[in-house]
């Protein structure tokens, strides 16, 4: 059965709007929980992931690896003060994260990250698979 309208707040905007604007397109993926932009390029040796955090520095954003998954966050501090203006107490919450599954696992020691002008490149080396184990099987 087809839709004739579509419900969805965004989808309404972006029928009035510009789909194409680059800043349009970053407000509707990080209310759709879809922030930050990624670009996922895979090889048979490895998966390179580009992710898009326009004005934010390498220290804003944490990087989690699992085997088969990859775990951004940005990082926001919140620090409280005391009555002569010192530094109580600092705790870090995420403002947004962002998982991002595998169909395959990866080598953790091997990952590496770089931020070069807002797009964090990371890239992580596919793990080699199992070598076949024979197992005999008692009676």
């Amino acid at each position: 059965m087809n839709t004739l309208i579509n419900m969805n707040p965004w989808s309404m905007l972006a029928d009035l709007l510009d789909t194409d604007s680059r800043a349009f397109r970053n407000v509707q993926a990080h209310a759709a929980g879809r922030f930050p932009p990624m670009n996922v390029y895979l090889d048979d040796h490895a998966v390179i992931i580009d992710a898009e955090l326009p004005g934010r520095m390498a220290k804003d954003v944490t990087l989690s690896l699992e085997p088969q998954a990859v775990i951004l966050a940005e990082k926001r501090v919140n620090a409280t003060t005391d009555a002569d203006g010192k530094t109580v107490e600092e705790t870090v919450t995420p403002r947004w994260s962002r998982r991002l599954e595998l169909p395959f696992r990866v080598d953790v020691e091997k990952a590496n990250a770089k931020f070069t002008n807002g797009i964090l490149r990371i890239e992580l080396p596919k793990q080699d698979a199992p070598a076949v184990r024979k197992i005999l099987i008692s009676e």
